[in-house]
């Protein structure tokens, strides 16, 4: 979550005569604070016309192609989670129905993933990928504390201070985790809360994710594991997981290092299932141990709802799990928090039934078919260079071409939000913050036509941006990388 703190002075709301209904000069003399506890109550109408004019000024959610979260469900969909908003996910017990549709998304998810005894594969939901991250990490940290000997149990003071097992058995330094540098980043908070050592590796040429050299040559005893991401957020493209799985095996034969993969499928879990069916990347693969996807990103379920599945109960250190009582029986769970809402996991099961294998296929072959349109047709204007096509994960990055010096991608994200277009612009990772891109993100709703209103607005702006005589950074305002 975001850290604010409190705001100085003690501004008050502007309270429009008629909201206070049948005593308008009440209404003129209200005037709520902003930032301080409100003495008395007011009228539901008058708080919610103030709540809902302070939102106004937001983005509008169809309009925002930087965010990967659905934005738009079916009526019957809003329906059942306004029916599910009072149910608390963690009690089992009073919700044994709720508790039976999370196990049903489990079991489709793990069928769907082909693990290969999916009645065996173990999973849970989460708040979102983040979430369901920092659990597939702290199993990987979990099994390489056991092999170092320890027997997974709490670690001694020393160990928690210096971070080395002190033994010089395999883990006896500190735990590191290997991933590319475009990785979200969940994953490095990740490894600053768990104590493990990031090991990324940087952007170099064209090389702009993870690859099965790299990943290898960054491996030693104290390896937890491997990330694998299959759909960068940077640009959307897959990272070559069966290549890692088979040069993690040739590492194996050599050395005898056993080192496991984790699938962040965030986007790609909920895209590659339906339109790259050949693509092995998921439980196929025997190194990969574990796998996570967000219900609320290409999962097409309003935020927030993720998952995290491992192959089998030996991937998932017992320890790690905690029961609870279920309608008298033994219920495990794995969680960071603890009470949240149930109404996204019965959405999940909800769009689970309602598409069904056909219907994600159709829907997410749309959204590949609008994004490749759109780059295509964006290529074609002269002035931009593509990264990525949108012919994995339906997002595509791209920049200016080389011969354009009078703006940048940060000036066209800037004109393009006067008209309402939400268009990210960020550098790459370290080694390539030279590389400036813009990234869209092609999710369910947003149709071709909508593709052709972006471009007349885009083809609209570039004369007036090829006649600058430079590119535009406001003062003291430097280009940021991008941490979405």
């Amino acid at each position: 979550m975001s850290l604010h703190k409190g705001a100085e002075g003690l501004p008050k709301l502007a309270v429009n005569p008629f909201y206070a209904g049948a005593d308008p000069v009440a209404g003129m003399r209200a005037a709520p604070p902003k930032h301080r506890l409100p003495d008395g109550p007011m009228a539901p109408a008058t708080a919610y016309q103030l709540v809902h004019d302070e939102l106004m000024l937001d983005g509008n959610a169809r309009l925002n192609l930087a965010t990967f979260v659905t934005t738009w469900m079916e009526p019957e969909a809003g329906v059942l989670m306004g029916e599910c908003l009072d149910k608390n996910m963690i009690d089992k017990d009073e919700y044994p129905r709720t508790a039976e549709l999370e196990r049903r998304c489990v079991s489709m998810l793990a069928d769907l993933w082909h693990a290969p005894d999916p009645e065996s594969a173990v999973g849970c939901s989460t708040t979102g990928s983040s979430e369901a991250c920092m659990l597939a990490g702290m199993a990987f940290k979990r099994r390489w504390m056991k092999r170092a000997g320890d027997g997974g149990g709490r670690p001694s003071l020393a160990r928690r201070l210096t971070g080395r097992a002190g033994d010089g058995k395999p883990g006896g330094g500190r735990p590191n985790l290997v991933m590319g540098g475009n990785v979200q980043v969940c994953w490095e908070k990740f490894c600053n809360f768990w104590e493990v050592e990031p090991r990324l590796m940087p952007m170099k040429g064209d090389r702009l994710h993870l690859d099965a050299d790299a990943a290898v040559a960054m491996c030693d005893e104290n390896t937890i594991g491997v990330v694998a991401v299959l759909g960068s957020t940077f640009d959307g493209s897959y990272e070559p997981v069966a290549e890692i799985c088979a040069a993690l095996d040739a590492l194996q034969e050599r050395t005898g290092l056993d080192i496991p993969v984790h699938v962040d499928g965030a986007s790609g879990g909920m895209i590659a299932p339906f339109l790259d069916e050949d693509l092995v990347w998921d439980f196929r693969l025997p190194r990969v141990a574990s796998i996570n996807t967000s219900g609320h990103k290409y999962g097409l379920v309003y935020p927030g709802v993720g998952w995290a599945l491992w192959r089998d109960l030996d991937a998932l250190p017992e320890e790690l799990v905690f029961r609870v009582n279920y309608l008298g029986g033994d219920m495990p769970t794995f969680a960071l928090n603890f009470s949240r809402p149930g109404a996204q996991v019965v959405a999940q099961y909800y769009t689970f039934l309602r598409l069904g294998r056909d219907g994600f296929r159709v829907v997410q072959q749309t959204a590949r078919d609008v994004a490749t349109y759109l780059s295509s047709r964006i290529e074609e204007c002269g002035d931009f260079r593509l990264i990525t096509r949108g012919d994995q994960l339906p997002v595509f990055a791209f920049t200016t071409a080389d011969h354009v010096t009078a703006y940048d991608v940060f000036d066209v994200s800037r004109r393009m939000r006067e008209r309402g277009w939400l268009v990210p612009a960020y550098t790459y990772p370290a080694d390539r913050e030279d590389l400036a891109v813009l990234r869209i993100v092609v999710r369910n709703g947003f149709s071709e036509d909508l593709a052709d209103l972006f471009l007349a607005d885009l083809e609209r702006y570039l004369p007036q941006l090829r006649a600058q005589d430079h590119p535009l950074h406001p003062p003291g305002e430097a280009p940021t990388a991008f941490h979405h």
